[in-house]
């Protein structure tokens, strides 16, 4: 009995001095954790509120508030097991741990193709949306099985569990009960708070929409947003189901509009059919159809949260991703410009000195990357949408190319962006002199992309572009390894790249992606080895967003 009593006080002892169980015994190093998170350059940004009216002060309280829970939101649907292993870090006392966990809203290193940090767990393919033992064959037999719930599976805004051995689609309103409905309060109250009519409506409709699921008419109420705030909250993109490019990951941008520079660039909107009348496939494959409103705005972030904070920061985006309300409306393109700068400065900068040849740095500017991030915005409306099958079935390009979806759109939109850009210096809107410094900013920019791992859409599609090329001969390495590009190989290649995405969107061809992807999505000994020689450079930014001090100050 004594001994018993004396081993009961040892352990409590340990207890009580700290030695208890490391709940991560194969955690990564914390050199390896401090190395990972200097990739990401902290960069404050600026928060200028002046001139904000006090009712979009106010809503910009409660905006803040919902996107929090955006955070948290998106934190369940990349593991369900997130908010508990967040727990037990801090409990730990794993400050660098957390720091990364926290940056990449889970125990998986986003800019290291998941490669995970605090056990030896492999990223599930589809995250968090379906059960981590369910198979893509599984889905695809139970969907053939019930076509009437085909569409439910397949919806971008369903989780898929397993109840009682059987497969079931669950609403994210149902699934995310709780969070969601204190999001929807929170943009009641900001719409009740602005001044901004259009905010006003377009905020109850989404609100309404949280609990419905049935975004369409918020997503129509946002593209008439015309004050002086752009906010952005929903679940809109795809990318972290890299099952099926399916389901919608939830996010956040409070932004403010710069009005002085949105207007240099309405007149590029007004050449939207123009561009799509030049595309390089048959003219019965141009979409003509979508709709004419396609609004530009240039914006300042404020705030960011869920899917688009994590890891890798985004720098312009083109909602909504709706194909109805594309039809009806078209879609906006916003451009984060001070996401933009800091990333010019802080990467984007280093990268192209180290790489390319002196012959092509001397042409690099942050207008020619601007303008490219731009047009591969505008690019993300045009081309295939909604298609017809050969065997006259309707569809549309996400639902054929599946997983391969984002990796070849994203492809599709830096090449047309390109494309375009020369359309728009050949039709005398950018100057003249933008085409030099078009290819040597489009060349440098591409090892930006490329370090954000190829198995990411964006990194993935801009290898495919990288290698289409060096084959071709468009791009070259100089007798000094530095890179360059050959104007007169550069047009034949990229034409022929452009026609061969385009075409695979416009059958659905999902075999035939399958194959560009295959062949040139690699880390070829070229790219490994300008790869190498960027270690030292940040391979992206840290926001540190001060908002909710400046608007504590102001109240």
């Amino acid at each position: 009995m004594r001994s018993l009593f004396v081993g009961i006080i040892f352990l409590a002892g340990l207890v009580m001095n700290g030695c208890t169980r490391d709940p991560f015994p194969n955690k990564s190093s914390t050199e390896y954790v401090k190395a990972e998170l200097a990739k990401l350059a902290p960069v404050e940004l600026e928060t200028d509120l002046d001139g904000l009216s006090d009712g979009d002060l106010k809503a910009l309280s409660r905006l803040l508030e919902a996107s929090k829970i955006i955070d948290e939101l998106f934190a369940l649907q990349v593991d369900p097991d997130n908010p508990q292993i967040r727990r037990e870090l801090q409990k730990a006392q794993l400050n660098d741990h957390l720091a990364l966990f926290d940056v990449m809203f889970g125990k998986w290193n986003r800019l290291v193709e998941d490669e995970p940090f605090l056990d030896d767990d492999e990223k599930p393919a589809g995250a968090g949306f379906y059960p981590t033992d369910m198979t893509k064959e599984e889905f695809e037999a139970f969907v053939a099985e019930h076509p009437d719930q085909a569409a439910a599976f397949k919806s971008e805004f369903t989780l898929i569990e397993r109840q009682e051995g059987s497969l079931v689609a669950v609403p994210y309103h149902e699934a995310y009960k709780d969070k969601v409905e204190q999001v929807a309060a929170l943009l009641k109250q900001a719409a009740q708070l602005t001044d901004d009519p259009t905010l006003e409506n377009f905020l109850n409709l989404r609100a309404d929409a949280f609990l419905t699921d049935d975004y369409y008419q918020s997503d129509m109420a946002w593209m008439d947003l015309n004050g002086d705030l752009e906010i952005v909250i929903s679940p809109y993109e795809v990318y972290e189901d890299n099952l099926f490019n399916y389901k919608a990951a939830y996010e956040s941008f409070l932004c403010r509009v710069d009005h002085k520079e949105s207007v240099k660039l309405v007149t590029v909107a007004q050449y939207l059919n123009e561009m799509e009348a030049n595309l390089p496939i048959p003219d019965r494959h141009k979409n003509f159809n979508r709709g004419s409103s396609s609004p530009i705005k240039v914006v300042n972030e404020l705030f960011a949260a869920g899917d688009t904070k994590a890891g890798i920061q985004t720098t312009a985006f083109n909602l909504p991703n709706d194909e109805r309300v594309r039809e009806a409306k078209g879609s906006k393109k916003v451009m984060l410009k001070n996401i933009a700068r800091a990333k010019f400065d802080k990467c984007w900068i280093p990268i192209v000195y180290t790489i390319l040849a002196e012959e092509a740095l001397q042409h690099v500017s942050f207008d020619a990357y601007f303008n490219h991030v731009l047009m591969h915005e505008m690019s993300h409306g045009l081309g295939p949408g909604n298609i017809t099958l050969q065997n006259g079935q309707a569809t549309s390009v996400r639902d054929e190319l599946k997983e391969l979806y984002s990796t070849i759109e994203e492809c599709k939109a830096d090449v047309l962006g390109i494309w375009n850009l020369k359309f728009m210096i050949d039709k005398g809107v950018f100057p003249p002199e933008l085409e030099e410094s078009m290819y040597a900013s489009y060349l440098g920019g591409m090892f930006r992309s490329i370090r954000f791992g190829i198995d990411e859409a964006h990194g993935g599609g801009v290898a495919i572009q990288f290698n289409f090329l060096m084959e071709k001969g468009a791009f070259y390495v100089d007798e000094n390894g530095k890179l360059n590009y050959n104007k007169d190989k550069f047009w034949k290649a990229f034409t022929e790249l452009a026609t061969t995405v385009l075409t695979l969107q416009a059958y659905g061809d999902y075999d035939g992606a399958a194959s560009l992807i295959k062949k040139y999505r690699q880390y070829t000994p070229v790219i490994k080895n300008y790869i190498d020689q960027l270690k030292d450079v940040p391979v992206d930014i840290r926001p540190i967003y001060p908002l909710e001090e400046k608007l504590a100050a102001l109240h």
